[in-house]
């Protein structure tokens, strides 16, 4: 099927980033079903919507990383996510080291087991709490801080970064001139960065004259001559992009999974009587509600036809990870939470060069947290009263998720 012969898809006139953020799941999987590679007016981009179609782009020779506007509006140049060659190398390199699974298994439950049981003591008492506000969130944020070097940046603050460059990052829709459609919806962003600066910007100048084993302090010297550090404004677009990405995706992951097992109360059952089960709780969650669900994205670089989609070259594509791990065609009844759904590979964490550098570290800061969790409260129940609501177009998680036990 070439671009000419493709069905009609008037209806994507219609899509809005309001329905993308409370509901993207109607819309793709109207996409995968008619056109697993195609342009949405809103997004102002192609967009790839199946597993095999994402799989395929993401490790395609003939297409390389790139940033949405949005997010390049954002972060800036040159983040890790949206850079090729020598420079895409050169931030890997410096970023990666830390994240090695033996490096991460040397420090990883040193650093989160202590704040998750801090937190839990806050509220463990307490018969009922809001997870995602009093432990998912915080956990997350917390040790990552304390990994980048943060750690006179309070937890709130972190939160409440993430959730402003968040805001930012998806602020994605464009009107028919191909403009941003709501200028204004960057602000936050631009506050949230002002502030890191200014509370950064010393320590990177601390951090320069005598470093120490913090991330930030790693990225400024490792691999750079004797005398000579990487200059801030290189790695400040990539801070702000573990203030983002690498700082929801552990949280949101553990709420999602924690709202996948209270829908199936004999699993939630088995996890907590088998702690060992939680790394496969946690990479279902992963799947079920994938953290990062459509904020990478590739441009072709040479012409090529993707899915009888015929692309010219410089043609931006949108991978939908999220959609991708609700394909039919990988998954029987991909919307509903399965524990002992048999063992597939899932997409949440990315594919291809520009795959999640973190992966084995957030997957870790999951488990731990859960697993003090669990062994804190082992007869935690989701507080009917509430509802659960989830949020998000490029990032999505649940907006809070209140439980109750008995003390």
């Amino acid at each position: 099927m070439t671009t000419t012969e493709r069905p009609e898809l008037s209806w994507l006139d219609d899509v809005t980033m309001t329905e993308l953020e409370r509901n993207p799941y109607r819309t793709y999987e109207r996409l995968r079903a008619e056109a697993p590679l195609a342009y949405v007016p809103v997004l102002g981009s192609y967009v790839a919507s199946t597993a095999e179609v994402c799989r395929e782009i993401a490790t395609s020779p003939d297409f390389e990383g790139i940033i949405t506007p949005a997010g390049g509006r954002t972060f800036g140049h040159p983040a890790i996510i949206g850079v090729n060659g020598e420079i895409h190398a050169d931030l890997r390199s410096m970023v990666e080291p830390a994240l090695q699974p033996v490096e991460v298994d040397r420090w990883v439950d040193d650093l989160v087991r202590p704040i998750a049981r801090r937190y839990l003591e806050q509220f463990e008492n307490d018969g009922h709490a809001e997870l995602v506000a009093q432990y998912c969130e915080p956990v997350s944020v917390r040790s990552l801080g304390d990994l980048l070097g943060l750690h006179d940046v309070e937890s709130d603050r972190l939160r409440e970064w993430f959730a402003k460059l968040n805001r930012s990052f998806t602020n994605a829709a464009v009107d028919e001139n191909g403009e941003f459609a709501n200028p204004e919806g960057f602000a936050g962003g631009d506050e949230a960065k002002a502030e890191i600066r200014a509370i950064v910007d010393p320590l990177i100048d601390k951090w320069t004259a005598e470093p120490d084993d913090s991330a930030i302090s790693h990225w400024l010297h490792d691999g750079m001559p004797p005398g000579k550090t990487r200059d801030r404004e290189y790695i400040y677009p990539t801070i702000y992009v573990y203030l983002l990405g690498a700082m929801q995706e552990p949280g949101h992951g553990m709420a999602s999974t924690l709202v996948g097992l209270f829908s199936r109360p004999e699993q939630l059952e088995q996890v907590v009587d088998d702690p060992a089960l939680i790394p496969r709780a946690i990479s279902e969650g992963m799947r079920w509600t994938s953290p990062i669900w459509s904020a990478t994205a590739r441009i072709s670089t040479k012409p090529v036809t993707i899915a009888g989609v015929d692309l010219p070259a410089g043609t931006p594509v949108m991978l939908s990870y999220g959609s991708a791990n609700h394909d039919t065609g990988q998954y029987e009844a991909p919307s509903t939470y399965d524990l002992h759904r048999p063992p597939l590979p899932h997409l949440a964490f990315g594919a291809g060069n520009h795959a999640c550098a973190g992966i084995y570290y957030a997957n870790h800061v999951m488990r731990i947290a859960l697993e003090e969790l669990f062994e804190a409260i082992p007869n935690l129940e989701r507080d009917t009263r509430e509802g659960v609501e989830f949020w998000g177009w490029g990032f999505r998680g649940p907006t809070s998720l209140h439980v109750t036990w008995e003390v």
